[in-house]
This record gives structure tokens, sequence and C-alpha cells, in this order.
């Protein structure tokens, strides 16, 4: 078999198939196909049951079948927004360098309640914001050693910005990084 043939092969056997237990429309026991699904997701990450409920929802799963099976997931462990969300925002700030604001509005998008969301985000400190920006800085700066300063502390303000930085901690890390690397003026 080709290598398209085998990427081909390998896509179809993760979907589900007729009259598997992951195809509710030809399971007998619709419970069964929720908790295969449940599993299916979480072994490929973890989800928040907002996430779920909506996968399992969009398959045609009954409703009271879903609360019951996300219930039980959630009764021994497997599901769990609180840790979710604490995975989500060390991960997500380390990685990505995504400021609180982004974060909180990534999990409201993953339907994480504000309260555990906001536990979740405090454990980033001001100081912890100010440490990761002044790294994405040092990072991104190198790209723009040919550039004016003015050119420079655009494109820098504009991708802390875009990260979810408030404006004056942008500008202050910005000014900061430029200083201590000297990028001289327009002339």
């Amino acid at each position: 078999m080709g290598r398209s043939g085998r990427r081909f092969a390998r896509a179809g056997a993760s979907e589900p198939g007729e009259g598997t237990l992951t195809d509710p429309q030809h399971e007998a026991d619709p419970e069964s196909a929720a908790r295969a699904i449940v599993l299916r997701r979480l072994t490929a990450s973890a989800r928040t049951r907002h996430e779920l409920d909506e996968d399992l929802a969009e398959r045609g799963i009954p409703p009271e079948v879903i609360e019951r099976v996300l219930d039980r997931f959630e009764e021994v462990g497997l599901v769990n927004d609180a840790e979710f969300a604490e995975l989500w925002v060390a991960s997500r700030h380390r990685t990505r360098g995504a400021a609180r604001s982004v974060l909180r509005h990534e999990l409201r998008n993953k339907g994480v309640s504000d309260d555990l969301a906001e536990s979740a985000l405090a454990s980033i400190s001001s100081e912890d914001e100010l440490v990761r920006a002044r790294a994405l800085i040092d990072r991104k700066l190198i790209t723009l050693r040919s550039a004016s300063r003015d050119h420079a502390q655009r494109r820098l303000v504009a991708y802390l910005l875009r990260r979810g930085y408030q404006g004056g901690v942008a500008f202050t890390v910005v000014s900061e990084a430029l200083d201590l690397h000297d990028v001289q003026m327009d002339g």
C-alpha cells in the first residue's frame, strides 16, 4: 500500500463505523455508545464537561443519557473542569505566552465556569506575566535586528497585544527590551 493509501486507511480506522459502539444511530444502548465516545475523546486529550456534552448531543445521544454518563465520568475523576483549567492555564501560558485575559476567554469558550477559570488563573501573577512577556520579546527581537526602533516597537507591542497583554505592560516591556539591546531610532 502506498504512502497516501496508508494515511487514508489510518484516518478511516478512527472514524465510527455502522454498528460499532461509537455509532449511536445503530447502537441498541445509547449509554454504551456515549461511554465509548467519551472514552475515545478523553484518550485524545483532556476535555471539559461542556465540550463532551456538545459532542454527545451532536451525535444524537439523548440529554438524560448524556447527563448520567458525564456525571459518572466526573464521579470517577476522568472529567474534571477544575483540573482541566489548571492544566490549560499552565500549558498555554508556558508554551504560547498567553496572558490571563486570553486564557480567560479560551476557558470560557470551552465551557469552564468563571469561578473555576479565575481559580486557575490565580496561579499566574502579574510578575509571572511580566517575566513571560520579556521572554517573548527577547526571542522575537532577534528577528527584528535590522529594523528601525520605531518599526520594531510597533511590531513587538502588537505581538504582545495579540497575546492578551495590556497596553501599558506591552509598551513598558518593549521599551525596556529595546533600550537593553540598544536598538537605534530611525535616522
